[in-house]
């Protein structure tokens, strides 16, 4: 009876360990979406959001990573912290289904596995519970270096993602002696596309505003994009926060339709316009997101994702 309990709980803290790495892998391949679920709910700073996501992401795996090892550490901390973790997460959680409501995803799992807050909750107190049997009642692996290795695995695992997702600065690439006119004629005067007997509702297939005057942000996006849905999503946040950020899409292509699009970005509050695929082409190179800042026809910079920073755009709009 003794070995088997022995068993039981070996296995227990395997698959609890497994459960924090597999939370943790979710949310970095990309790990941008980690950060803009931060922006959203948590109002944090954009670069606070992105430093908390990899350290989010480094402290589930090293915990998750040290319970598989079973190298709880001294005074089994290791599983102390795991617990406290899940208890400042399940406090997370019920604040989010009290302002957001439980038909949204709580990020728990990335994109990977769609889950509400309450049943992140219930989740959770399983894990908590599983957590609290093993506290009590296992010892883990012990020998006279434990505490250190395990104190040096964990701070490694932390810094790792800071390493291998490394936040990249939030200033566009300035066009300094390259300005350019932009050609706006495919736009405005797009060619006959006989893809566009495949639309069942009418779409933009001109700009609705005037993008050759004053300064505007124009993201060339695939609907089909993974990246692409990305960066519309960090537009929608930023235009949440700033109405005034003047950003527009060009969708290339006309027949794929952009419900997924729209479900997965919410950036429908973003004017767009749909594109004839040779046409998108020639703008983007092959290569999108494409994403340019003009000032009065003239194109002034280029951003990527990761790179388009509210403060930054906000700044060139006063200049």
């Amino acid at each position: 009876m003794r070995i088997l309990s022995r068993v039981i709980l070996i296995l227990l803290t395997i698959a609890t360990g497994a459960t924090f790495l597999y939370s943790a892998y979710t949310k970095i391949l990309p790990i941008q979406p980690f950060e803009y679920t931060m922006v959203e709910y948590m109002h944090l700073p954009w670069l606070l959001a992105a430093i908390a996501a990899r350290f989010f992401v480094g402290l589930e795996a090293a915990l998750g990573g040290l319970m598989v090892l079973h190298f709880f550490g001294s005074r089994k901390w290791v599983l102390k912290v795991s617990f406290l973790l899940l208890v400042i997460f399940s406090i997370y959680l019920i604040g989010l289904w009290a302002t957001a409501g439980n038909d949204l995803n709580c990020g728990c799992f990335g994109d990977a596995i769609w889950m509400s807050p309450s049943t992140s909750l219930i989740k959770n107190a399983v894990l908590l519970a599983i957590i609290a049997l093993i506290m009590r009642f296992h010892r883990g692996f012990s020998y006279k270096w434990v505490n250190v290795t395990a104190l040096s695995l964990f701070i490694a695992t932390i810094v790792l993602p800071f390493i291998l997702f490394a936040i990249q600065a939030g200033e566009p690439s300035w066009l300094r002696t390259g300005k350019y006119q932009m050609d706006f004629n495919p736009l405005y005067h797009p060619e006959a596309d006989a893809d566009t007997s495949a639309i069942t509702v009418p779409y933009p297939a001109t700009p609705a505003l005037d993008l050759t005057k004053g300064k505007h942000i124009i993201a060339f996006l695939s609907p089909s994009c993974p990246h692409c849905r990305i960066a519309a999503r960090k537009m929608h946040l930023m235009s949440k926060n700033d109405p005034a950020i003047p950003f527009f899409i060009v969708f290339g292509g006309t027949r794929s339709s952009l419900t997924d699009f729209w479900k997965e970005s919410e950036a429908q509050d973003i004017p767009y316009m749909r594109l004839a695929k040779d046409p998108f082409l020639t703008y983007t190179g092959g290569v999108f997101p494409h994403i340019i800042w003009i000032n009065n026809g003239m194109v002034e910079a280029k951003s990527t994702y990761n790179t388009m920073n509210q403060d930054e755009i906000e700044k060139w709009l006063k200049q």
